[in-house]
Formats: C-alpha cells, sequence, structure tokens
C-alpha cells in the first residue's frame, strides 16, 4: 500500500523535504535541494478562487536538474474548507490518468496526489510566466482571433475521445454533468450557496428577476439541459472554460487552467462558456456563429468523425448558456474576483442568455 504524505495549506508546508517526498509518490526520483518561496496565494486573493497557489523556485542537487524547470508552482487546498475535495480529487485524476494522452496546451505537471482522509491535495506544475503566458480576464479586450485559437485548443481535446465509449478504461475514472461527486456539488450541494448568492447579492437577484426565472427554476432548468445533451455526441470537456481559466501564449498557441471539472459531456457546454465570456456583448452577436463554424471545421480536421449540423451545435450552444449563468457565475462569490470581474461576466451571461432565447429552449426539454 503506498504511504501517504500530508499536504500543506500554505507556503509554510512547502519544503524540500516535502516536494521530494510528492516526487517520490509520483514515481519520480527525489531531486530537489532548496526551496525558495516568492508568492503564496490563497482564498481571494489575486483570481485564486478553489484552491490555494504557492510559487516559488527551486535547486537541484548536482547534477540532478537535467531540463526540469527551476521555477514551480504548486497548486494545494484553500484552508477554510473540504467543500471543494470532489474538484481537488478530479483535477489529480486528469493529470494522473488523462494529460500526457491529450496533446493540447496545458500546463506541464511533474507530480500530484490526493488524499482522501484529509481532503487536501497538491498538484506541482511548470510556473507559466517563465513560457511568457499572460492570464486575461474580462476586463480585457479579447480579439475574435484569440478566441478561434481558445477553440483550436478546444476541438482538439473534444476529438480525442470524441463519443468514446465510457466503459473505455481510459475515462473508466470520469464523471459526467448528472453523475459523480463532481456533479453531485454542481447540481445539488452547491443550490443553497447559488439561492444565498441571488438573495444576498442585488445585482445578482435584479439579473435572475429580469431574467424571469427564479434560482429553484434555473436549477431545474440546468439538470434538464443536461439531461437532454447526454443523448448527444459526448466528448472529454475541460467544464469550466470561462475567460479567467485560460492563458494566451506570445507566439498565439492559447491553453486552459484550472481542470477540476473536467469530465464527459456535450461540447457546448466549453464552447459556449468561453465565447460568452472572452466576447464583449457586441462582438459576441456578430462573430458567435462565424466562430462555431470555425469550431466545427476544427473538430473536423483534428479526427472526429459524424459531426453534428451546424443548426445543431447552434442549438446546444444556446441552450448550453443556462448553466453558464446559474452554475458558472451566480455560484461565485465576489470575493473570488473581484467586483468588477464578477458583475462584467454576470452582464456577458445574462445578456446571451436573453439573445439567444435559451429559456424558450431549455423550457422545451423541462
Amino acid at each position: 500500500m503506498t504511504a501517504r504524505i500530508a499536504h500543506p495549506v500554505d507556503g509554510d508546508g512547502v519544503t524540500a523535504d516535502y516536494l521530494n517526498r510528492l516526487l517520490h509518490l509520483s514515481g519520480q526520483d527525489p531531486c530537489i535541494a532548496e526551496v525558495m518561496i516568492e508568492e503564496a496565494r490563497t482564498y481571494g486573493d489575486q483570481m485564486v478562487s478553489t484552491a490555494a497557489r504557492v510559487l516559488f523556485s527551486v535547486r537541484y542537487h548536482d547534477g540532478q536538474a537535467g531540463d526540469r524547470p527551476t521555477r514551480l508552482v504548486l497548486k494545494i487546498a484553500r484552508t477554510d474548507d473540504d467543500v471543494m475535495a470532489p474538484f481537488y480529487e478530479n483535477e489529480v485524476a486528469f493529470y494522473a490518468k488523462l494529460r500526457r494522452q491529450i496533446d493540447i496546451e496545458a500546463p506541464l505537471w511533474f507530480g500530484g496526489d490526493y488524499d482522501p482522509e484529509s481532503r487536501h491535495f497538491a498538484l506541482l506544475m511548470e510556473n507559466l510566466t517563465d513560457r511568457g503566458a499572460h492570464f486575461p480576464n474580462v476586463l480585457e479586450t479579447v480579439s475574435p482571433d484569440r478566441v478561434r485559437s481558445l477553440l483550436d485548443t478546444l476541438a482538439t481535446l473534444h476529438a480525442r475521445y470524441w463519443n468514446a465509449d465510457a466503459s473505455n478504461p481510459a475515462l473508466a475514472w470520469m464523471g459526467n454533468a448528472l453523475e459523480g461527486s463532481v456533479a453531485t456539488l454542481l447540481n445539488d450541494a452547491a443550490a443553497p450557496y447559488i439561492q444565498y448568492e441571488i438573495d444576498n447579492q442585488k445585482f445578482k437577484s435584479e439579473l435572475v428577476g429580469m431574467l424571469g426565472w427564479t434560482g429553484d427554476e434555473l436549477r431545474a432548468g440546468t439538470k434538464a439541459m443536461h439531461r437532454h445533451q447526454m443523448g448527444l455526441d459526448q466528448c472529454v470537456v475541460h467544464g469550466d472554460t470561462h475567460l479567467g481559466n485560460t492563458y494566451f501564449l506570445p507566439e498565439g498557441r492559447c491553453g486552459l487552467l484550472d481542470w477540476q471539472l473536467t469530465g464527459r459531456g456535450h461540447p457546448m457546454h466549453d464552447v459556449s462558456y468561453i465565447i460568452s465570456t472572452a466576447l464583449s456583448i457586441a462582438d459576441r452577436r456578430v462573430h458567435e456563429r462565424p466562430l462555431l463554424n470555425y469550431y466545427l471545421d476544427q473538430l473536423g480536421a483534428a479526427g472526429a468523425s459524424r459531426l453534428p449540423s451546424f443548426e445543431d451545435i447552434w442549438t446546444e450552444y444556446r441552450r448550453s448558456m443556462v448553466w453558464n449563468v446559474y452554475v458558472g457565475w451566480l455560484t461565485t462569490p465576489v470575493v473570488n474576483y473581484g467586483w468588477e470581474i464578477n458583475v462584467m461576466n454576470h452582464l456577458r451571461l445574462v445578456t446571451a442568455f436573453e439573445d439567444l432565447e435559451t429559456g424558450k429552449l431549455v423550457r422545451a426539454v423541462m
């Protein structure tokens, strides 16, 4: 039986001894001689939402550096509660079991572990700033060309296991939109938190009231949309593709961060969320249909077969907006990203819900 190790919940626990034990647990040689902490970010600090991060540099033992990076990031549990544990377990599983099987732009990882007893976790990854990564948010202008690059990444991800049987050994650990611990947390356990946000953040109650839906109706509609889409094309989805979970590299490639919600699902779950959060309202209205056509072309080029028609994905793109509104951002406290980013995401998503007649399409499957 593999020995467990205690994972830190702040920068003080990130020592050379701890990192070497994490490397050993992940099947790699312990090689770190010294750790120099640069920064520790916890809940509510610099866009940190569901997990904390420690940024540091290392010195390797003589002759053991090889091509290993000297600056690393350790992603660890936030300290206030263990509600997020299914997310932690899921992300470790993605990196340990699937990351190397998909040739996409995502952080390189060097080790990881989830402890079911403490419900703490650790992911040791590259520091993307060393590759010149830029981390965008909704307060900056993102061009349709940038969104096309993100759709390139999503098309490659989605095509890799396009309509693969759920019994595929590579996917056996993975849940879907209605089954598994992540789905239970998002669909059921999160409901009181979302209702609290609606009841106690005036701008959220105003926006939900403008839609003419209650929190309970949005929850039921989200579940109905999932049940409907589970009978359609399925693939591995990132699961949480709002703009803040992406990064841009200097050469034009775009990558995806924070794989805590990954699972099997409908491709428009990812596509609708990135288009509606990345683009301004005016740009989305002009470019969303051409971008969907582009995505379909790239999906086919990446190897997916028997593709849906444009009209089919256009319908599901519009229907998927209910999740983006209900789970995507109503569940997000202002402390996670700050007031302006929180409000801007809500504004974009609620407007898209209205523009695209999402309510009508969701009610049709309830």
